[in-house]
C-alpha cells in the first residue's frame, strides 16, 4: 500500500489526550477513515455500506458478485464511483434488474449486509501443509500496512500455497473479502483452488462469500462461530482458525490439511 492509499484509508492528524506512565499529554495519532457508500444499480438504490475509502471499485464489484448480481465484468456496462457524493453508480449490461426484496444484516464491524441466500458447495482437490498456512498468516501480518499505520481495520488476502496474491484492508471484515473478489474480477484472477486468509472472526456470512468465490480453504487468525463450522462442513470448505505463531486449529474437512487428524462425523 503506497502513501496515498494510507492517507485515503486513515486520518493522520487526530489529536487525543493520552495517559502514559502517569502523565497526560496531547498526542497526534492516526485513525481509520469511515464512509457510508451507497450503491445504485440501474438507477435503483441497492444498499449503503460502511467502509474504508480504499479500493472502492473493487468493493462494489465484489459485493455485487457475492450477491449474485454479476458473475463477471461482462455483466457491467459502466461503473462510476464518486467519493465526494459517497455513491457508486452501476449500469448492468442486461436490462430488467430488480433489487432483492430481502436483506440480512451481517454480524460484526462495518455494517455488513447480504441479500443472498443460495450457497454453492465447493468442490476442490486442493491441499495444504500446516507450515504453509502458518507462512501465509505471517505474510498477511507483514502486509497489513494500514493496520500497522493506524490500527482498527481488518486485513484479508487471497493466496496459493506459498504466496499472497491479493490483499485488502477495511473496517469491515466482510468488505475485505468483497474487495478481494472485485480486484480479482478486474485483474482476471481466478479465486478457485485458492486460500482465503483473514484477521477477522469467521461467521456464516463470511463462509457464504468464500463459497461464492469457490475458495476451498478459509483461514483466520481468530475464531469461527459454531454456525460457520456447520456451514463449512455442508459447503465442503476447510475451515482453519486461531492461526497464531506455530499453532492452528482445523474445524472442518481436515482431509485437505496434510497430517491433520480426520474426525468422525
Amino acid at each position: 500500500m503506497n502513501d496515498e492509499s494510507l492517507l485515503k484509508g486513515a486520518s493522520p492528524d487526530i489529536i487525543c489526550s493520552c495517559l502514559s506512565s502517569g502523565k497526560w499529554q496531547n498526542t497526534p495519532t492516526a485513525v481509520p477513515r469511515e464512509m457510508a457508500l451507497t450503491i445504485y444499480v440501474d438507477t435503483q438504490e441497492l444498499v449503503t455500506i460502511l467502509c474504508t475509502p480504499t479500493k472502492l471499485n473493487c468493493l462494489v464489484l465484489g459485493f455485487l458478485h457475492s450477491e449474485g448480481i454479476i458473475t463477471n465484468m461482462s455483466d457491467v456496462a459502466s461503473m462510476r464511483i464518486c467519493e465526494e457524493e459517497s455513491l457508486a453508480d452501476i449500469k448492468l449490461s442486461k436490462p430488467g434488474f430488480k433489487p432483492p426484496p430481502r436483506r440480512t444484516l451481517a454480524s460484526g464491524c462495518g455494517g455488513g449486509v447480504t441479500f443472498a441466500t443460495e450457497k454453492h458447495k465447493v468442490q476442490s482437490g486442493m491441499a495444504v501443509k500446516g507450515d504453509e498456512v502458518l507462512s501465509l498468516m505471517k505474510q498477511l501480518n507483514e502486509q497489513a500496512e494500514l493496520y500497522k499505520y493506524c490500527g482498527g481495520v481488518h486485513t484479508s488476502a487471497l493466496g496459493d500455497n506459498s504466496t499472497l496474491l491479493v490483499v485488502a484492508e477495511d473496517i469491515g471484515r466482510h468488505n475485505t473479502l468483497d474487495k478481494i473478489m472485485g480486484e480479482c474480477l478486474l485483474r482476471k484472477l481466478s479465486t478457485r483452488d485458492k486460500v482465503l486468509i483473514t484477521t477477522g472472526r469467521i461467521s456464516s456470512e463470511m463462509l457464504g462469500k468464500a463459497a461464492s468465490m469457490m475458495t476451498p480453504i478459509v483461514v483466520s487468525r481468530s475464531s469461527p462461530t459454531d454456525h460457520a463450522i456447520a456451514l463449512a462442513k455442508d459447503l465442503g470448505i476447510t475451515l482453519i482458525g486461531y492461526v497464531r505463531g506455530n499453532r492452528l486449529s482445523v474445524y472442518s474437512h481436515e482431509e485437505r490439511v496434510q497430517g491433520a487428524l480426520v474426525k468422525e462425523n
